[in-house]
């Protein structure tokens, strides 16, 4: 059993003001957010300023769009049906910067221990008759190669980085190997890209514990054209093996979002 501290950057704190602030009571400023729950066997309630916002949020799902309050906000978060009460998991303060498209992503490590990664959502414009396919590498699994037809298309990609792509719109079959390899350890399988939207695909869970799977999300209406307006297409999917799972991280450019862990409580880690 793996001991850990869901601590840092504060993960779903974003997502947890989701509901828990009514879009009047929103700022002129405001944030997107996306969270990306990738940790195995560890479902959670998440608090704002002490009142719950997202009960039993479950692994291998995301929550989002969300136009959020630019500034910070005091998240707790407990174990599931836990009422609040006893030690939480993760205490952090989080800062989101106006204008951003940000994901939190809480996902493994390459040596297995849980951790959040914020992500930057490229959601600019797409050219005409293209899509973009980022994927973030955001398992416990070594450094892996992307594959299109057999042929790797991004190489070497580690865990939490990231990388993006513009191709034609349409259905793409993906694998992801072992870097330098073209044995997939996920897929192949079909990934359908839209024109004028960005598909944002997390791995996520555990290579040694047979937990590999994907979180994906699409923005759509970025095409080119004025009259593209983005929009979000949240999609959560639950541990797969088989389906392809993309590998991909961007820090946060230019977007500071603090957090500050507190206390942890022991839970267990990923499952056999």
């Amino acid at each position: 059993m793996r001991r850990f501290t869901l601590a840092a950057c504060g993960l779903l704190a974003a997502a947890a003001t989701t509901l828990a602030i009514a879009p009047a009571a929103f700022a002129q400023d405001t944030g997107t957010v996306y969270v990306v729950h990738g940790i195995p066997d560890t479902p959670v309630d998440v608090y704002v300023d002490g009142e719950r916002a997202i009960d039993d949020f479950e692994p291998g799902t995301s929550t989002g769009p969300v136009d959020l309050p630019a500034g910070s906000r005091e998240v707790t978060i407990f174990a599931a049906d836990s009422d609040g009460s006893g030690d939480p998991l993760l205490a952090a303060t989080a800062d989101l910067p106006a204008g951003a498209s940000v994901t939190l992503a809480a996902h493994l490590t390459e040596a297995g221990e849980p951790t959040v990664t914020p992500f930057v959502n490229d959601v600019s414009d797409v050219a005409a008759g293209q899509a973009r396919l980022a994927v973030r590498h955001t398992a416990a699994a070594p450094a892996v190669d992307v594959l299109a037809g057999g042929a790797p298309v991004v190489s070497g990609l580690s865990n939490p980085n990231q990388e993006a792509l513009e191709v034609p719109a349409g259905t793409v079959s993906a694998a992801v190997a072992a870097a330098g390899t073209t044995d997939p350890v996920i897929g192949p399988a079909d990934l359908d890209l839209g024109e004028g939207t960005a598909t944002f695909v997390h791995a996520i869970g555990s290579l040694e514990d047979d937990t590999l799977g994907l979180v994906v999300f699409t923005v759509d209406g970025l095409h080119s054209a004025p009259s593209g307006v983005p929009s979000g297409a949240p999609s959560g999917a639950p541990y797969e093996p088989g389906v392809p799972a993309g590998l991909l991280a961007l820090g946060l450019a230019g977007a500071a979002l603090v957090a500050a862990a507190a206390t942890g409580r022991a839970v267990t880690g990923t499952r056999r």
